[in-house]
């Protein structure tokens, strides 16, 4: 139990249209209560009665951030891949790094990572944890999730131990360990939620992929896959595989049938603006293409070892790219709705992340407002997605539980850092 909070006196911003009676569906400035983990009440000039009080004047309030894609075991290995093309990346990750990782190396990077996108406003990721090498591995990147206090969703993916077998026309099954987690994981465990990382039709064989996709929803697990091209989507729909509990990352080279088919079956689609645009091979953000098939995209850092940790970063990559190749307006406040309701629906989550509701979850984000950056405030959306940045993250809270308070992380950071230390020496 966290008790009572009020943050007082801030300019929450809206971005769930279907916010009734106004509270936050438009920004305004007002308190915002949180009882235990939820939002209890919005609004101005709330009572602070037994309530720890937060001043929030002259700062942004915002929901906590949502990245939909990364792969927090490598920031123990961040940056190195700054000069990587995809095939760079996967001779790397998957054949080189990948093999080498221990549990403790998982530990340490998931660790170092999520306390990274706490310290940026990201109050929920999807951990794209492909390195199930043993259930140690799993444990370890578990462990360090609950041990850095984020929300997550552990999309629990296949080994690095043999990459070619496992993601290249692979007749192996997705992991078995994944009905241990599942025991350990039930549906609403807290700040975890399992899902499944799948390998697709890109790279297994047609039973394999029907009955990983099948195993997904007998466990009641939403399921998240790459999709580099291929026409992955058209055959996944030929198996009657397509359905609302998808996520497809990247589909940067998906037709632009294939993202009609997504569409139509309400699949959600998570790009990575910064790597997709400087990892060659990757494939380039298809930003244009997927809000014509009636997509609205979420964002994801992907991977530390050739991106920031930071959202920030990832929408204003996200407009520049826009802009650059439509030389057409894409709104900031969209931009930031992908970054937070949308990318809450597409980590099945929206029922309690994605806005300042009350009744949702209070995890919740406080920029000043008043930096130099960002001074003097003429519009509140468009200076979170063009300006702001993680120094201007003052406060956070998950679950009504403050994590970074003051401009600081609240926890033990100098262990995360010797941690992460060790494990990187160890494989280099």
């Amino acid at each position: 139990m966290t008790g009572r909070t009020l943050l007082r006196g801030g300019l929450l911003i809206g971005l769930d249209r279907s916010v009734p009676d106004g509270q936050v569906g438009v920004d305004g400035r007002g308190d915002l209560l949180i009882e235990d983990d939820r939002i209890a009440a919005v609004r101005p000039a709330l009572p602070a009665v037994d309530a720890e009080v937060i001043d929030a004047t002259g700062m942004l309030v915002l929901p906590g951030l949502v990245d939909t894609h990364r792969h927090t075991w490598q920031s123990v290995v961040r940056q190195r891949g700054a000069d990587w093309s995809f095939s760079d990346y996967f001779e790397e990750i998957f054949l080189r790094i990948g093999p080498r990782m221990r549990p403790e190396d998982v530990y340490a990077g998931t660790l170092l990572g999520a306390l990274a996108a706490l310290d940026s406003g990201v109050t929920t990721l999807v951990d794209w944890a492909h390195v199930q090498n043993t259930p140690e591995h799993a444990d370890a990147g578990i462990e360090a999730l609950r041990d850095a206090g984020i929300r997550a969703v552990f999309a629990h993916g296949w080994p690095c131990t043999d990459a070619r077998r496992w993601m290249s026309n692979s007749a192996e099954p997705h992991p078995a360990d994944l009905l241990r987690l599942r025991e350990r994981i039930p549906g609403d465990d807290g700040l975890i939620t399992l899902a499944m990382g799948a390998r697709g039709p890109g790279s297994t064989i047609p039973e394999v992929t029907t009955a990983d996709f099948e195993l997904a929803r007998e466990l009641g697990l939403r399921i998240t896959m790459h999709v580099l091209g291929d026409n992955d989507v058209v055959r996944l729909h030929g198996a009657g595989l397509l359905g609302p509990d998808i996520t497809l990352v990247h589909a940067s080279r998906c037709h632009d049938g294939e993202l009609a088919l997504a569409a139509d079956h309400g699949v959600s689609v998570s790009i990575a603006p910064q790597i997709e645009l400087a990892m060659p091979g990757l494939g380039l953000p298809t930003i244009e293409r997927l809000l014509a098939a009636g997509l609205a995209p979420t964002l994801s850092v992907d991977s530390e070892t050739a991106a920031a940790a930071d959202m920030f970063t990832q929408m204003r990559m996200a407009v520049a790219a826009h802009r650059a190749w439509q030389g057409r307006e894409l709104p900031a406040r969209d931009v930031l709705s992908w970054a937070t309701v949308h990318g809450a629906a597409a980590s099945g989550l929206s029922d309690r992340i994605g806005s300042l509701a009350p009744g949702k979850a209070a995890d919740v984000v406080l920029l000043r407002a008043d930096d130099v950056n960002l001074a003097p405030l003429t519009a509140p959306a468009e200076a979170v997605v063009l300006a702001a940045h993680v120094g201007n993250v003052d406060t956070v809270l998950v679950a009504g539980r403050v994590v970074k308070r003051g401009g600081r992380l609240v926890g033990d950071l100098a262990r995360a850092r010797r941690l992460a230390a060790a494990a990187s020496e160890h494989l280099r």
